[in-house]
């Protein structure tokens, strides 16, 4: 068995950096529409988990009608086009938001 690897030592390894990660919010008005761009979100794009749908209360309200949801979109390559995730959550009235 050869204990060579497959890479040269000076050739950059294809994994990828932790840098490159980002989280994509994109920002729904109501719970119906967050999950529909989290199932539209995994047929659009390449992703290698599911979108998750999470409940932000605005700042200071305690009504649940003053809330917004959000789709967290991992990419840890960072190599999802933002533009049709942003294009995507403008077709349901929302917005892209990056970290």
């Amino acid at each position: 068995m050869s204990s060579a690897t497959p890479y040269p030592a000076s050739a950059p390894s294809p994994a990828f950096d932790a840098a490159d990660s980002v989280r994509h919010l994109l920002v729904l008005p109501d719970r119906d529409a967050a999950d529909e761009v989290a199932e539209e979100a995994g047929q659009r794009f390449p992703l290698e988990e599911t979108p998750q749908v999470v409940r932000e209360a605005l700042a200071g309200e305690d009504d649940a009608e003053d809330a917004q949801w959000l789709v967290v979109v991992e990419d840890p390559r960072g190599t999802l086009d933002a533009e049709a995730l942003r294009e995507l959550a403008e077709e349901y009235e929302g917005w892209l938001e990056s970290e």
